[in-house]
């Protein structure tokens, strides 16, 4: 590398042509972070070439130019420095290429766009150059210019006053990263509440009598102009309060002002806000509205601008402390007291809500926290993905409003914190507004494509060779939590004190594991390594396709439902083959020791619809042993981590999913929620509480919950658990019925697109119709008052139902008497001896 650096890297010669390269298209170049150093502007970035591996140090070198908007100037050459960042081989998605050392920091030191002792002012454009050797005898050279980042500062990079009236801003115009050296005209110093408005004060270098403060409403087109006074190069102009409720302004959501100074010659100068004083950007409630605050808006390029909008939480204080942030801030509205924050995630729409502390003058205090608290009561890490951070009232009425970082509160973010043995991030987007992230279990290095080919291809198939160890490995739904049949299976190998090590997998840390089980994180090294050297693989779900069965391994696929729906090949519609779902199915069947069956009626079809010739253990499912023996004392801790009271009646709602019912953003599928919950909770009563279990592949949050009638249980781990203290289970066409007959209770079936689920998505293996163990309801309002009819005639079945129901379990739970996970663990143990 310093032979490519003496030899081919340009230098700061003032001779260097200034005309621009043509940009490569097969190199990516990005900014990540900038930040202010001792120094100057730190820019840490990165130039990635799409066909080149930059995994060593020294592969990649970066060069940035600066060009000044005349031609006559020449550029200013930058060095910069090396960086390894594998967070760029992960962004790359690329499995052919690993670019960690394609990241780079580069400082712009301010003094050098002097020339002469005078600055030169304009708007920089920064060109990137990438230097890659392909071959020994080869250099390449790469053009580009810097993209935005997606969050934080390397999206808007923070300006610095870098003399007393020169400012340095970079932003990006079409997405490049430019230099805008600027000697503002007008800047605008402090702003003081005063009755009935607010007094601006600052410097003008140019600003006769008869200027004024103009300022044009968005939203209408009118105009107010405020008189301003001048002393020597300073200001003043006073702002009223009124022109910005008057003649029905003031009452949307977001009304903007756009400012600026106009002189009597006609020609204008917007205001740029200087803070190094204190702080300038603010807001200020609106005498005779509600909410709504008038917010002098600090923009991302230094401008001015006038905002009436619901009171925000304005943050300036941010404190780390361990697994939460501490925020304080301003929020001018009356109602403060009554605020929450609220984190909403945006993949799967899941909620965390914590109280607002409230003080003086419209303060507030709140801590934002790296857990959450799930329907079982268990303390989690925030799931991975960005929560959208806001205040709302308690209450769910009013606006919501967004958490924005001041502007002396920038330079902190992002802050960090640990939860779950992640890194979570208070960060920013769109400049000032704030939100946390999540980040995965696994580190950059670990989760790229890069290296996932490689644990894949070579570390996975090395593993097979080594000797296998006396362990059992369990997953459930690909790292869901503790639950199902391998929690059964797990309890009676732990019941018959075998000497076996207990591993099991666990995906973003979203499980809580007994005593005596360790974690694997799902897609790890160590989990590659798990799947080829455990004795035992114990899964309810697919296992991953690259999987081959050892000699001595058992491979147990307990699967996860009872089968009224039709399944895998013999679903005729086109979506499960279209995502590649049967060929990997095809791929992974021929690896399982022995596929466990729920019954009689099950097993011919499993089968088939598998395709799968080897042993079919037909022994019902382990999880099921819970319910056909049941525990009291387990009963009432269930109802205690949920909290419901001794006495309410527990409705059980879980529908299954629909196929045609994708999100917007292909991110899960739509809950759509059929029953009417109010009139539900008037009709039932409050001895009454309705729990939701959408189905995994729901992301849509359940509004209302919370309110001691409407439980959200989408996150409980063990659906079982909830099939326990059930008194009555509302379902449509999932499995859990079968599960659900084995205690004998009542089940409804609310149906509302029968004809189409049957005949359209998924078609049934038996006459649902006839054969189901409990009346199908076509409606809301006849769902509502069948579970009242339920209620007032005691805990027995829908008249006219019993019959059916007895024929129902005599077909689909025979085998349900509570022995299910002692069976398969015989037949474990037994393939494990024939084996050897």
């Amino acid at each position: 590398m310093p032979v490519l650096t003496r030899l081919v890297l340009p230098h700061a010669d003032p001779r260097v042509t200034t005309a621009l390269p043509t940009p490569s298209e097969d190199a990516v170049f990005g900014l990540l972070r900038a930040r202010w150093a001792g120094r100057g502007l730190e820019l840490t970035g990165f130039a990635r070439p799409h066909d080149q591996d930059t995994a060593r140090a020294g592969s990649a070198w970066t060069w940035l130019t600066l060009r000044h908007p005349e031609d006559a100037q020449p550029p200013v050459h930058v060095r910069s420095r090396p960086r390894r960042l594998p967070e760029i081989t992960d962004e790359s998605a690329q499995p052919e290429h690993n670019h960690d050392w394609s990241g780079f920091t580069a400082v712009i030191e301010p003094g050098r766009l002097r020339r002469g002792g005078a600055w030169l002012l304009g708007d920089w454009q920064i060109e990137t150059t990438l230097f890659t050797r392909p071959r020994p005898t080869r250099v390449r050279r790469q053009y580009g210019t810097l993209a935005p980042h997606w969050c934080g500062s390397g999206e808007y990079p923070p300006a610095r006053w870098v003399d007393r009236d020169v400012r340095l801003q970079p932003h990006f115009t079409d997405d490049r990263l430019h230099l805008l050296l600027e000697r503002p005209g007008v800047r605008l110093t402090a702003a003081t509440p005063v009755d009935g408005g607010l007094d601006l004060r600052g410097t003008a270098g140019h600003c006769p009598s008869g200027t004024v403060l103009r300022l044009r409403h968005r939203q209408s087109d009118a105009v107010v102009e405020q008189p301003v006074t001048r002393t020597g190069d300073a200001f003043a102009v006073h702002l009223p309060y009124r022109p910005f409720t008057a003649e029905g302004r003031g009452t949307g959501d977001l009304e903007h002002w756009d400012t600026e100074l106009r002189r009597p010659d006609g020609s204008t100068e917007q205001l740029v806000v200087d803070e190094r004083g204190g702080p300038v950007a603010g807001q200020h409630r609106l005498p005779g509205t509600a909410d709504r605050a008038l917010y002098l808006k600090h923009l991302a390029d230094g401008r001015l601008q006038v905002c009436v909008q619901p009171a925000a939480g304005l943050i300036d204080r941010i404190a780390v402390k361990a697994g939460a942030f501490e925020l304080a801030g301003h929020c001018p509205d009356p109602a403060a007291g009554r605020l929450e924050l609220v984190l909403r995630h945006t993949g799967t729409a899941g909620e965390v809500r914590r109280p607002v502390e409230a003080g003086a003058d419209g303060r507030f205090r709140v801590r934002v926290p790296a857990t959450r608290t799930g329907s079982d009561g268990t303390a989690l890490p925030l799931r991975k993905g960005i929560w959208e951070a806001a205040l709302e009232p308690a209450d769910r009425s009013g606006p919501t409003r967004p958490l924005l970082a001041a502007p002396g509160a920038l330079a902190v973010l992002p802050a960090a914190t640990q939860a779950g043995g992640k890194p979570v991030l208070l960060q920013r987007r769109w400049h000032d507004t704030l939100l946390v992230d999540s980040t995965p279990v696994l580190s950059a290095t670990e989760r790229s494509a890069w290296t996932q080919s490689r644990l894949r291809a070579s570390e996975y198939p090395a593993a097979r060779r080594e000797p296998l160890r006396e362990a059992v490995l369990y997953d459930v739904f690909g790292g869901r939590g503790y639950a199902d049949s391998p929690r059964a299976v797990h309890a009676e190998l732990v019941r018959r004190e075998l000497p076996l090590e207990h591993l099991w997998v666990v995906d973003d840390a979203q499980a809580d594991l007994p005593p005596g089980v360790t974690a694997v994180r799902i897609w790890s090294p160590e989990w590659y390594r798990a799947l080829a050297t455990c004795r035992y693989l114990v899964g309810n779900t697919h296992f991953p396709d690259f999987l081959e069965r050892r000699r001595g391994q058992v491979v147990v696929q307990t699967w996860h439902g009872s089968l009224l729906k039709r399944i895998a090949h013999d679903v005729e519609n086109p979506w499960l083959s279209d995502h590649g779902y049967l060929d990997a199915l095809d791929r992974e069947t021929p690896q399982w020791s022995v596929l466990v069956s729920p019954s009689p009626f099950a097993t011919p079809i499993l089968r088939r619809a598998f395709r799968y010739g080897g042993e079919i253990l037909e022994t019902g499912y382990p999880r099921n042993d819970v319910l056909a023996r049941p525990d009291g004392r387990t009963a009432a801790a269930v109802r205690r981590r949920l909290g419901i009271p001794e006495g309410k009646r527990i409705v059980l709602y879980a529908p299954t999913w629909r196929e045609d019912q994708q999100r917007g953003d292909g991110d899960g599928f739509r809950l759509d929620l059929r029953i009417d919950v109010d009139h539900a909770r008037r009709a039932l009563g409050p001895d009454h509480v309705l729990l939701i279990r959408p189905h995994a592949h729901v992301r849509e949050p359940l509004p209302g919950a919370g309110d001691g009638f409407l439980y959200d249980c989408a996150d409980y781990p063990d659906v079982q658990e909830l099939l326990l203290v059930a008194d009555v289970l509302v379902t449509d066409y999932s499995s859990i019925m079968f599960d659900f007959a084995i205690t004998g209770r009542p089940v409804l079936f609310f149906t509302y697109d029968l004809e189409h689920y049957r005949d359209t998505l998924r078609g049934f293996y038996f006459d649902f119709e006839t054969e189901a163990p409990g009346p199908l309801v076509p409606d809301s309002a006849e769902l509502v008052g069948a579970l009242r009819g339920l209620a007032d005639g005691g805990t027995g079945l829908t008249a006219g139902y019993a019959e059916r129901y007895r024929r129902f379990r005599a077909a689909h739970c025979a085998l349900d008497e509570g022995g299910a996970a002692r069976r398969v663990v015989d037949r474990m143990l037994e393939l494990t001896r024939t084996a050897s």
